[in-house]
């Protein structure tokens, strides 16, 4: 059964296009199995059905690459970084394993004429599939790690994706604001986002506390809570938890998506009520031509010499 779907996969690769060296240009080693590779480019637009009516794409290969990615960056952060706090540690892998980092690393190592998915997909714009190439890259590292092993996928994340294409030290450096990032992005989808402070507290050294929550007013639905010895870093860690969920969260990615068609439709209905109230407002104060009356040139003579 494998065999035959293997060979639908094969049917999506491109004539001219030898699999095998184009594999080992982005990841260095010829691969036992290369239709877990092919696999692992293949876009959900473009799924395919097995035997049993389930749909095969590189969602699930992404699931376990992405967990790979995320436990062989703390770990080579954690040894880079000998001496520094749990928070930085954290922040730091955060901007390693990034939507857009990812996506940057997936262009650079010519992922993108392996990817195989519609054109013609609705959602093609949409926030997940803006990040294509990031969650290919995820999929390319779960597809290594059924085929070769969890030190080939350690290797390759250091080697290829860490020593060639990122600056440890400068990236650990660099300021991300998530609050901002999070206030635009709510900008952009017309979906605004606010920040309260749920509680506040002291820890055992007496140092105040803050646990803030990244809110979505249309719905006053919490999307990201984080704590913090200020409001401004319990704010940042809020909007850092938000936009994890907005990138990562698929369930959630469709959420917004119907809520922003809900609002586009409310939107739309307002206007129209607004502008039958209008209309009507402009009926009642016009006066019909039938209902005025002529008063004669006579009639104004008399009516004057009457008043006088």
């Amino acid at each position: 059964m494998l065999s035959q779907l293997y060979k639908k996969i094969r049917l999506l690769t491109r004539k001219g296009k030898e699999p095998y060296s184009s594999i080992y240009k982005i990841v260095g080693f010829y691969p036992n199995n290369p239709d877990l590779y092919k696999q692992a480019f293949l876009h959900k637009s473009q799924s395919i059905e097995d035997d049993d009516g389930k749909w095969l794409n590189n969602e699930r290969l992404e699931f376990l690459g992405d967990a790979i990615l995320s436990a062989v960056v703390a770990d080579i952060v954690y040894k880079h970084f000998e001496n520094k706090r749990e928070g930085f540690l954290t922040n730091t892998r955060s901007k390693i394993v990034s939507r857009d980092s990812m996506n940057r690393i997936g262009l650079s190592l010519g992922i993108e004429p392996l990817l195989r998915y519609s054109v013609n997909t609705s959602t093609l714009h949409e926030s997940h599939n803006s990040n294509m190439l990031g969650n290919a890259l995820e999929a390319l590292i779960g597809a290594i790690y059924l085929d070769q092993g969890f030190d080939a996928c350690y290797r390759f994340i250091r080697d290829v994706l860490i020593k060639k294409h990122i600056d440890i030290d400068k990236i650990s450096e660099t300021e991300v604001n998530f609050k901002s990032n999070l206030i635009e992005w709510g900008q952009k989808n017309r979906l605004p986002v606010s920040f309260e402070i749920i509680e506040s507290f002291q820890d055992e050294q007496c140092n105040p506390v803050f646990q803030t929550a990244a809110v979505l007013l249309e719905t006053g639905e919490h999307i990201g809570i984080g704590i913090g010895y200020s409001k401004k870093e319990s704010q940042q860690n809020a909007a850092q938890m938000a936009m994890k969920k907005i990138r990562t969260d698929r369930s959630f990615q469709q959420y917004i998506i119907s809520l922003k068609k809900k609002v586009r439709e409310d939107k739309k209905a307002r206007e129209e009520n607004e502008q039958k109230a209008e209309e009507n407002t402009e009926v009642n104060n016009t006066v019909p031509e039938t209902d005025k009356v002529e008063i004669s040139t006579e009639q104004k003579e008399a009516m004057t010499e009457s008043a006088s």
